[in-house]
């Protein structure tokens, strides 16, 4: 159509283009394929597949009651039935709906303004999960208030900040084993649909038992038994909730996807949640109760902004108390992001066609890590879990995104559903419970690439994976798999070194290969082009190679096939994997 090829064009000269890097704009490194109208596109394209996380995330971070104080005495000592505690909790969550669209807006404009990457930022999933129900805990049980916990967070990403700006977060993400890499995410898939099978934040499919760790359940939560909180066996398997859960959030959504439908997931989630929301069913979300009540007053309003009032700036800063599981979470926090941010980043980077082969980064990469870095705070001083990049902007790349403009209509889609927060803080459990479990499914694909041939491989990244849903804990997973790897593999060293070389596992040869050193070397770009001398040192170099002289995903794995920063983002997309390396 005419009038598209003049839009794209006229943007494309403008300032606008230049900055941007449009097809057509005259920069030198432009980036070919890239139109301003596509861009618009796939940034809503985005958008609908990263929806979801406004729904989910304010739903698992509220389960830790937030700033909340619990006084149900010794009958009710989690405050389970406490209704001023439940009526606090609500408006929590109402709190994180505006909180989670809030830092995605703010995150993803950013990173397409600066850093002129098609990705999206937001609260990141498997995070929020340990940090409400492994550091927080469930209704505050954990071993960190909910106050404290953010300011780990907070101070986590100013150190995230100074790791980007010396490009020591680049080398770190590298450092970490493969098999640990691929397990991480692995073990937090399964983590992620163990949450989605239980009542607090799923279907209600699970609950704990006594003879067993696990047992089946599914019975009204009425139904439930007080004292050891299992269902009766009449009654397993009956709650109408579980079922609309399953067929209309799990089966309806998985079908969309088979078929590519685009916003497949928020569609599910929408279906259920319309279900739900008439009163007077046995499915309702808005039961005739005093919580039920102010919920349901609070949906009508429909369209309304709604002012964070418990959740911003609460930071606690006397940590004292609190000194070793302060230095734990931020410890997991800030190797989790590393992993998770600095993975998705490259594999979307090079789904994109981004990536320099010579020094193996992409343009922008130290401001989008620092973007990253303050986006964590920002959204801390908000009640947020870390902020992480999206696999999700696959979605958008594969509509045709290439450049920041792609990320800054995503955050302008997040930041007109701030004034939607009714409709997002009332949706139920049941209606995200098997999205967590789908994304858990999307996370497993990775275990594929992790290398069983070598057994000193193989097992801590087993024990990684395993530990992670056992333990209802990331961070004892990656600790338990991180300790095996190093005294496994520090034995066989020393072995081979006393030895003269004689004893060495006859397979040795299959291990994965490590080193901490980093191609293109540690520094990052601009602090190479300040120490030789360069003026304009905040400057990118030109390309050596246009984009489309770049090698395709498969030669470069047939190059080095062993390499993690090497696998084909393409296919991790394809796998709707999230890759950890």
């Amino acid at each position: 159509m005419g009038w598209v090829h003049n839009t794209n064009a006229t943007v494309a000269k403008s300032p606008v283009g230049r900055w941007f890097q449009l097809d057509g704009s005259g920069h030198p490194r432009e980036r070919k394929g890239s139109y301003f109208l596509t861009e618009l596109r796939a940034g809503v394209a985005a958008f609908f597949a990263m929806a979801y996380i406004l729904a989910v995330n304010s739903s698992i971070v509220a389960d830790t009651g937030g700033t909340c104080v619990c006084n149900g005495g010794p009958d009710d000592p989690i405050c389970d039935a406490n209704e001023d505690y439940l009526l606090c909790a609500a408006e929590v969550k109402r709190d994180l709906v505006t909180a989670t669209a809030a830092i995605s807006a703010l995150s993803s404009f950013c990173m397409g303004l600066f850093a002129n990457l098609p990705v999206s930022l937001a609260p990141g999933m498997g995070l929020n999960a340990y940090f409400a129900y492994t550091v927080v805990g469930y209704h505050g049980t954990g071993a960190v208030p909910y106050s404290v916990a953010l300011t780990a967070i907070f101070v986590e990403g100013w150190v995230f900040f100074a790791l980007a700006l010396f490009g020591l977060r680049q080398w770190l993400a590298r450092a970490i084993p493969r098999s640990i890499k691929l397990a991480t995410s692995v073990g937090i898939g399964l983590f992620l649909t163990l949450i989605g099978f239980t009542y607090s934040e799923g279907i209600g499919l699970l609950t704990g038992a006594q003879s067993t760790p696990l047992e089946l359940a599914g019975c009204p939560s009425s139904a439930l038994d007080p004292d050891t909180g299992l269902c009766p066996d009449g009654s397993k398997m009956r709650n109408p909730t579980l079922w609309i859960g399953i067929f209309c959030g799990g089966v309806l959504t998985v079908l969309l996807m088979m078929y590519r439908v685009k916003g497949a997931i928020i569609a599910g989630i929408l279906l259920v949640s319309i279900i739900s929301w008439p009163r007077g069913t046995s499915v309702t979300y808005f039961p005739y109760t005093a919580v039920g009540d102010d919920a349901f007053d609070f949906f009508k309003q429909v369209v309304d902004f709604h002012k964070i009032t418990k959740t911003l700036t609460v930071q606690r800063w006397d940590i004292s108390e609190y000194g070793g599981q302060f230095g734990l979470a931020f410890i997991t926090f800030l190797y989790v992001d590393i992993l998770d941010c600095t993975g998705t980043l490259y594999s979307m980077a090079r789904f994109a066609n981004v990536i320099d082969p010579i020094t193996e980064d992409f343009e922008g990469s130290t401001i989008a890590y620092m973007v990253d870095a303050i986006s964590i705070s920002i959204g801390s001083l908000l009640g947020s879990p870390p902020v992480t990049a999206f696999i999700e902007s696959g979605a958008g790349i594969s509509e045709g995104g290439r450049t920041g403009l792609t990320s800054i209509t995503t955050g302008l889609c997040f930041f007109i559903s701030i004034f939607f927060a009714p409709i997002f803080a009332s949706i139920p459990p049941w209606a995200t419970g098997c999205v967590l479990v789908l994304v858990g499914s999307m996370m497993m694909s990775a275990v594929t690439e992790i290398n069983w041939r070598y057994i000193g491989d193989a097992v801590p990244a087993f024990v990684t994976i395993a530990a992670m849903p056992f333990t209802y804990s990331i961070a004892d997973g990656l600790i338990g798999g991180i300790c095996l790897y190093v005294t496994l593999n520090t034995l066989v060293w020393l072995i081979e070194k006393l030895s003269g070389g004689r004893i060495v596992p006859p397979n040795k040869a299959e291990k994965d290969h490590w080193t901490w050193r980093v191609r293109g070397g540690v520094f990052p770009p601009w602090m190479v082009r300040l120490s030789t001398g360069q003026k304009t040192f905040w400057r990118e170099a030109p390309l050596t190679q246009s984009g489309s002289d770049v090698p395709g995903e498969e030669e470069m794995a047939k190059t080095n096939p062993k390499d993690s920063t090497s696998r084909p983002g393409a296919v991790a997309l394809q796998n709707q994997e999230k890759p950890f390396e």
